[in-house]
């Protein structure tokens, strides 16, 4: 069945892919941009929504079956942006899909982001996803959260594996991950688990 889908992050190295997977397999995509986004890389029929992560508006989900939320204010921001975006922007976006009736919402997440306490460089970033997780988990919304290891760009591998048995030092591909958020946005395989990722 055909499905309308809005993506956050559609114009990151992953969320390109995501797209792309999503229309070619006929579905309706409607990417969230800032007016100063850089669109070019988005696939032919990718439909635009103009919003902000940082001040999202009401209604930016109205009409829309699935949201995935694959952005990320990125390795080079600060605290601030981490907090804006990763945490306060991906709230915001779950409580407008609720509102909006949104049937499934799937959370591009990280590995170690269901510690509530993490240490390490990635700390600030790693608290701001578990506390967009555990909110997307309690709004009631039919959810996924994929946790990937660290990201390569490299293409899609024989064998993803997922859950208990992913080694936290391996990697993943962003070509794999587009497909794990594309089977959990349109399938339901995925429905109520949060996973680890990685590419074998």
């Amino acid at each position: 069945m055909t499905k309308t889908i809005l993506i956050a992050g559609a114009t990151g190295k992953t969320g390109v892919l995501l797209t792309r997977i999503l229309l070619d397999q006929g579905h309706k995509v409607s990417a969230l941009v800032r007016e100063s986004s850089d669109t070019s890389a988005l696939p032919e029929g990718t439909d635009l929504r103009h919003g902000d992560l940082a001040d999202l508006q009401p209604g930016i989900c109205d009409g829309v079956d699935v949201v995935i939320f694959a952005a990320g204010s990125g390795s080079s921001t600060g605290p601030e942006m981490t907090e804006k975006v990763d945490r306060a922007g991906a709230m915001r976006l779950v409580d407008l899909a609720k509102e909006a009736g949104v049937a499934r919402f799937v959370m591009l997440s990280s590995i170690g982001a269901d510690q509530s306490e993490p240490t390490g460089k990635l700390a600030h970033y790693l608290k701001a996803k578990h506390a967009a997780d555990e909110h997307l988990k309690a709004s009631g919304l039919t959810y996924a959260i994929l946790r990937p290891v660290s990201l390569t760009n490299d293409a899609r591998s024989a064998e993803i594996v997922l859950g208990e048995q992913v080694d936290r030092t391996a990697k993943a591909s962003r070509a794999d991950v587009a497909a794990v958020l594309a089977e959990a946005a349109t399938t339901g395989k995925h429905d109520g688990k949060a996973l680890d990722m990685q590419s074998a």
